[in-house]
């Protein structure tokens, strides 16, 4: 690292990192610099970063003077923090360095490490799925989620707003809204916290869309690393208000995935904090403000996503084991399943049907 940094002046407003540049503009940045989102470079996070002396006294500056990044909602911070350092053009863009790396080889002076399960994958029976429907998506999304992931699960609900014997569905009583889902989400995790009883196994709640693509096996694995009696709320974790605002909240966006505890279940629902303004408010938010009430950390994993694959760079899905993928829209998502789940999905359920072989 040092090697890299002689290179250049402390005295320089400099920032340098492994640098990204989005294909097409996306949501998750905002949907910044739409007319050729490749001008704009930002840091790999995960490869590491380095500011100059006189880069950081100037942040430092600017931040005790009130000058803070003008935004309500803080969903990637790497491209964020290039955007505050930028300034419109009057900061310094990034400078890219290569020895930065998005995977180990000799000349790298920093590179990310590969997830690594912490020991066995959790075992399936311990994992219930509740996927979030309506009628109006039951013959175009749902066939995808049971060709794909929902194969390899025990333990699965379809929550809608009607019944359809065909899925089948779980009709919540609660009307669909356009927006939010608030009363639908809250509706389910009461629904499994009633059913749980009858789940003895089950340690794991995932809250998943209609439209959310992820893997059964990658999810295992994951969970592996935490201890599923204790409050864990995991999964792609984003900020509103939290740069500007001691009232601004951390959340886990939902459409990449929530997975919470049994335990965390009990609480939420068993919480005169966690009752809904309405049906449409928006639901992954206020779980977010009503975990902070129950005093329940948001574990980040930067494995879940919230958006489709196109809409990341492609070197920072490159050195990544994801756990998920969110929308339909412009993607086919049988391919997308295929692409990045599929494989791991299939090698998991031939070892864990050989596993029952032998017990057998």
């Amino acid at each position: 690292m040092l090697e890299l940094l002689n290179k250049y002046s402390p005295t320089e407003e400099l920032f340098i990192g492994h640098a990204l540049r989005d294909r097409e503009a996306t949501i998750i940045h905002h949907f910044a610099f739409s007319n050729d989102p490749l001008q704009f470079r930002y840091p790999h996070f995960a490869s590491g970063f380095a500011m100059s002396q006189a880069l950081l006294k100037k942040i430092a500056y600017r931040l005790d003077c009130g000058d803070h990044p003008d935004m309500d909602f803080s969903i990637d911070p790497s491209h964020e923090l290039a955007l505050y350092i930028w300034e419109n053009g009057k900061g310094p863009e990034l400078t890219h360095a290569s020895q930065l790396c998005l995977r180990n080889h000799p000349q790298c002076a920093s590179y990310p490490l590969e997830f690594h399960a912490c020991g066995n994958p959790v075992a399936k029976e311990s994992m219930y799925f509740a996927v979030k429907t309506c009628s109006k998506y039951h013959k175009d999304r749902i066939p995808v989620v049971k060709h794909t992931w929902a194969k390899y699960v025990l333990h699965i609900g379809f929550y809608s707003e009607s019944k359809d014997a065909s899925i089948p569905t779980i009709d919540l009583g609660v009307p669909n809204t356009e927006h939010g889902h608030c009363g639908k989400t809250m509706a389910m995790l009461k629904h499994i916290a009633m059913i749980a009883p009858s789940l003895q196994d089950v340690r794991w709640v995932v809250i998943a869309d209609d439209d959310t693509i992820l893997s059964v096996a990658r999810l295992r694995q994951l969970l592996s690393c935490f201890q599923p009696s204790k409050p864990f709320a995991i999964g792609e974790r984003y900020g509103y208000n939290v740069q500007r605002s001691p009232q601004g909240y951390n959340y886990i966006t939902g459409g990449g995935g929530m997975v919470f505890s049994m335990a965390t279940v009990r609480q939420i629902t068993g919480s005169t904090y966690c009752k809904c303004p309405s049906d449409s408010t928006p639901d992954d938010m206020f779980l977010g403000i009503c975990l902070a009430r129950l005093g329940i950390t948001i574990t980040h994993s930067p494995l879940f996503h919230q958006a489709r694959p196109l809409d990341y760079a492609p070197e920072y899905l490159n050195p990544q084991l994801p756990v998920s993928f969110h929308k339909h829209w412009m993607v086919d998502p049988l391919r997308v399943y295929e692409k990045w789940f599929s494989k791991v999905d299939q090698q998991m359920e031939a070892d864990y049907l050989a596993q029952k072989h032998v017990e057998l």
